[in-house]
């Protein structure tokens, strides 16, 4: 195995790690193996994870091929949606990765991912528009350009730009995923619960490393208004969701386990019982975990003294 097949089979083994931690984990309003909601079971998500890192990390595949081969690959087994907007912010870290296995700070990594999202093509549009359109995310709607229910005409980054003022994730393509590598780097995640793998599918985080992911999470959350809330429930409801996480996050901060904490747990049924999913916060922390996992197993030094922990 050459060094980068070996780069991609590790990001790929971050990945895996990651979407396991997003179930292993309870997260408030989404699912968890210990809090199944929204007619879906944690199984549904380890399933998808599992079959969509095959064509997620296919080598040679355009952005716009790796979504659309992991959207098919995660219906086949789960039969909906789970992940399309995890898919959607890791084709790009992906095919960086494959392009510059050497990436080991965060600067080095999110210039791979803006060297990825500038050579995006209307070719990577229509494959990214036929997987938005077979997932069929919750609140979809219809846009007044590029929508993703017809044949697009502007290539995939130009398309997401017209939809970064109302979809978080599609800002992100716009943006060189500026959001996303400000949060997985400004909250410290454990690191053996990052690097090492899980046991199987019943073995349990340590304490250190599901804190961690809460606050992640939470900050996520908390930093913006969750695009899947607002596009089903609408912004004041969205609102409402983001200023309860940073309450959460400021308790977790001062050492709080959240867990021990029954009014977390209670939190986190009546968003379910609302019909109330953070998708996107949810979708924003698998990949922030990611990111976060390849900068850490990287064998260089991964601190980056001219870019710190922030990406910047």
């Amino acid at each position: 195995m050459n060094a980068r097949q070996a780069a991609i089979e590790r990001a790929r083994a971050c990945f895996l790690r990651a979407c396991w931690l997003d179930v292993a984990v309870r997260k408030p309003g989404n699912v968890s193996r210990d809090s199944p909601g929204h007619r879906m079971q944690a199984s549904m998500f380890i399933e998808s994870a599992k079959a969509a890192a095959v064509p997620l990390f296919e080598p040679g595949l355009r952005v716009g091929a790796r979504i659309e081969a992991a959207v098919e690959a995660t219906w086949a087994v789960a039969g909906c949606n789970t992940n399309l907007g995890i898919l959607l912010l890791c084709a790009p870290i992906a095919a960086a990765v494959e392009q510059n296995p050497t990436a080991a700070t965060p600067a080095a990594l999110r210039a791979a991912v803006e060297s990825v999202l500038a050579t995006l093509d209307i070719d990577d549009a229509r494959a990214a528009y036929r997987a938005i359109a077979r997932a069929h995310p919750g609140g979809l709607g219809s846009a007044p350009q590029e929508d993703v229910h017809d044949a697009p005409t502007v290539d995939l980054r130009a398309a997401m730009a017209l939809a970064a003022d109302r979809d978080l994730i599609a800002r992100q393509y716009r943006d060189g995923f500026a959001d996303l590598f400000a949060l997985a780097f400004q909250v410290p995640v454990h690191q053996a619960g990052l690097v090492n793998a899980p046991a199987g599918a019943e073995a349990s985080p340590d304490e250190a490393t599901v804190a961690s992911v809460q606050r992640l999470y939470l900050s996520c959350m908390g930093a913006f208004p969750d695009s899947h809330i607002v596009r089903k429930h609408g912004g004041r409801v969205a609102q409402s969701v983001m200023t309860a996480a940073q309450a959460w996050r400021a308790r977790a901060g001062d050492g709080a386990v959240l867990d021990a904490d029954a009014e977390f747990a209670a939190w986190d049924v009546s968003l379910k019982a609302a019909g109330i999913n953070p998708g996107t916060s949810a979708d924003f922390t698998v990949a922030a975990l990611l990111l976060s996992g390849w900068i850490r197993s990287c064998p260089a030094p991964a601190r980056d003294p001219a870019a710190g922990w922030h990406g910047s």
